[in-house]
């Protein structure tokens, strides 16, 4: 199950820096002018969980495989996107493709670094890529609605059910609001995400600080953290400049930076576990002698779904589910240790999967 999350903003904003950083690579030229990034740059990445590491220890694996998030440089967008200003037609199809927007913001000050808008606001900034893409969604509601007229005058049921979402949709767009404040039905989720409206991704707001404000933000980051909590969208703070900087290093001369910094941990990391956290994602493990892995599921997930992401055939073929919560796992040191105390459990098809859960599948082949 891939998750893909695209890294949008305007021209040097620290796009490419962070995708670079976030990749460990330099396949993003990171450069001082507009449209640097030409083409969508794709870097899986893993989703750092130090749970992974101790069931691989507990249980002797040989191997550990993470989860994995892939994250897409998208080009630097303008204004007039919507109407194929710069590079919009290409930034808006491949905003489509993603899940989620980690949307990255200047909020820092830096004479050397040409804002394309000649000022550092982070909030207009926001505002100006909200708009290009409401413009847009607009546009492809209005065409759609056009298209299915004549259905509709036929009484079709389909073109019906899509004429009241693309209403709703169009009622917020009017009103000045993303199509993510429009609340739809669950049994319209499918249909509503057939729709493919930009504005309807989840935001993640990516506050690119100064090196000095890494840890703690700045008055700029600030203003962002009120307009996320209006929004109920998510947002990290972090220095795209020190992150490319750690990318260089090793574990352990990473570690000392940090330590020199006064941060914690890589901004990266956070920036990760948010974007999990937005699209709704949960892991859960398999571990044993040849490997420790971590599979990302959407919370809420059934057993045999959750089965689905290691193979179909664990899916269609689903008997149960042996289950053991991490925290047992860690504490009685292992499976035969959690089996002997009886927190071994056995859950059926309607089991909701928990984060952190370790499993093991039977199944019929």
């Amino acid at each position: 199950m891939g998750f893909r999350m695209g890294i949008v903003g305007l021209p040097n904003v620290g796009k490419s820096t962070l995708f670079n950083a976030l990749t460990r690579t330099a396949a993003a030229q990171a450069a001082n002018f507009p449209f640097c990034t030409i083409e969508p740059n794709v870097g899986e990445v893993a989703v750092p969980d130090k749970r992974l590491d101790t069931l691989a220890k507990i249980a002797g694996s040989k191997q550990i495989i993470p989860a994995r998030i892939t994250f897409v440089d998208i080009a630097g967008l303008v204004k007039g996107a919507s109407k194929g200003e710069g590079l919009g037609n290409q930034f808006l199809a491949n905003i489509r493709e993603v899940d989620a927007i980690a949307h990255v913001l200047r909020c820092f000050e830096d004479g050397d670094i040409t804002h394309v808008e000649g000022r550092v606001d982070p909030i207009e900034d926001a505002q100006t890529i909200e708009t290009e893409l409401m413009l847009a969604d607009l546009e492809s509601v209005e065409r759609r609605l056009q298209n299915i007229a004549r259905k509709i005058k036929g009484g079709d049921k389909e073109a019906l059910a899509q004429e009241r979402l693309l209403k709703q949709a169009l009622e917020a767009l009017e009103s000045g609001r993303p199509a993510r404040t429009v609340k739809v039905d669950a049994e319209d989720a499918k249909a509503w995400a057939m729709l493919q409206l930009l504005t309807s991704k989840p935001v993640l707001y990516v506050c690119n600080v100064e090196e000095a404000s890494a840890g703690t933000g700045n008055a700029l980051s600030d203003r962002v953290a009120q307009m996320a909590a209006e929004q109920g969208a998510g947002h990290v703070v972090i220095s795209a400049r020190i992150e490319e900087e750690i990318s260089q290093l090793d574990r352990e001369e990473a570690e000392m930076f940090l330590q020199e910094m006064g941060l914690e941990e890589p901004g990266l990391d956070r920036l990760i576990r948010a974007g999990y956290d937005l699209l709704g994602l949960q892991t859960y493990f398999t571990v044993g002698p040849k490997e420790a892995r971590a599979w990302t599921i959407r919370k809420g997930t059934l057993a045999p779904q959750a089965a689905g992401v290691i193979h179909g055939d664990f899916e269609r073929g689903f008997i149960r589910a042996e289950t053991i919560a991490y925290e047992d796992y860690v504490a009685l040191g292992g499976e035969a240790g959690a089996r002997e105390a009886g927190k071994l459990r056995v859950e059926g098809k309607t089991y909701e999967v928990k984060d952190g859960d370790v499993l093991h599948f039977l199944f019929n082949a």
